[in-house]
């Protein structure tokens, strides 16, 4: 029997409030194999993340990689760490707090809670909060770009496995992606801009987007083509021609195919086809964190360096930007019309 979960405290009359969900992939507890181990179990058991059998799948994880990756992945994440610890947790914070400041004023009825994927704070834990503050309209704000169903999706899951829960269920709204908005691209383009300004233009700028199976894309998952059209976008923004840009994906996992081409065999073959001064940025995420700031700014930069590149910059995310905080601004203004 499922018990459904009520909020007892509920007053007839009461005013109902507006809730939005800003929700990111996720991050550990502490950059230590423990809380490593329970974050990748996490991460690893989504069957959108990886689409194999389960059963197979769960004593590959448990007796192999559970045993092997958590250490490598701590030592990753040792590297990036900060005083206020997780980068992705720090700006998803710094983020949330802008966007509230932005609707204080003048939608005092709207709250606003971040819940991440995986690991803490959870999406379960925020959406309760949001239920007992009287929230009967809730927009979910996955701070992904470009849809995919390994991320996006896996969101519209978690979520929707909350409120199945729920007695009363809010009027739901979710944002699949924003890669095609215009304040968007433009703020993406503007971020690209002030960084030739004060480093010059490179010989090419490489668009890099977290890799998925090629499978995933065979069996009609949108992302890669979402990806194409996001550096298409911004080439066109800044002007730019083909030769001066190119697409790659990073963070492949297993042995499977995955999208190419690969980021880091890519840096490594640039510089003997004359390529030794390059920009390289991640539209696909919203926020610096190990993808990037461990994965593209160090690991990436030694295979580009070590086969005679010369000059290698990574433009950061738009993180908590205000040109990007006017992106959510808007994002939330447009899909909440009508519940004001």
């Amino acid at each position: 029997m499922v018990k459904y979960i009520g909020d007892k405290n509920y007053e007839h009359g009461s005013k109902e409030a507006v809730g939005v969900l800003i929700t990111n992939l996720g991050t550990p507890d502490a950059p230590e194999k423990k809380e490593l181990k329970v974050y990748l179990n996490q991460f690893l058991s989504d069957p959108r993340v990886i689409e194999l059998p389960k059963i197979l799948w769960q004593i590959l994880l448990k007796l192999v990689i559970l045993q092997v990756r958590p250490s490598k992945s701590a030592e990753a994440y040792k590297k990036i760490w900060t005083k206020n610890g997780s980068p992705l947790l720090d700006i998803s914070k710094r983020q949330l707090e802008k966007i509230k400041l932005s609707f204080s004023t003048s939608h005092p009825n709207m709250i606003f809670e971040v819940g991440m994927r995986y690991g803490n704070p959870s999406i379960p834990n925020a959406l309760r909060t949001l239920q007992k503050q009287n929230v009967r309209k809730l927009l979910v704000l996955p701070m992904y770009p470009q849809y995919c169903a390994a991320t996006t999706g896996s969101t519209f899951d978690e979520v929707t496995n909350v409120l199945q829960k729920w007695r009363w269920i809010p009027e739901l709204r979710f944002i699949n992606q924003y890669f095609e908005d215009d304040k968007y691209v433009e703020a993406l383009s503007n971020s690209v801009t002030s960084f030739w300004k004060k480093h010059s233009k490179p010989q090419k700028i490489i668009f890099s987007y977290h890799g998925i199976p090629k499978k995933y894309l065979l069996n009609g998952d949108p992302y890669h083509c979402f990806c194409l059209k996001t550096t298409r976008l911004v080439k066109e923004k800044l002007g730019l021609s083909d030769d001066e840009i190119m697409t790659t994906f990073q963070s492949r996992f297993g042995k499977a195919e995955w999208l190419q081409p690969y980021t880091s065999e890519t840096l490594k073959e640039l510089p003997n086809k004359g390529i030794k001064d390059i920009h390289i940025i991640s539209p696909g995420f919203s926020s610096d964190c190990l993808e990037t700031l461990e994965e593209l700014e160090e690991e990436n930069r030694e295979y580009f360096m070590e086969s005679g590149g010369e000059q290698y910059k990574y433009i950061p995310c738009l993180n908590d930007d205000d040109e990007h905080i006017d992106v959510f601004v808007n994002l939330i203004k447009k899909n909440t019309q009508g519940w004001m």
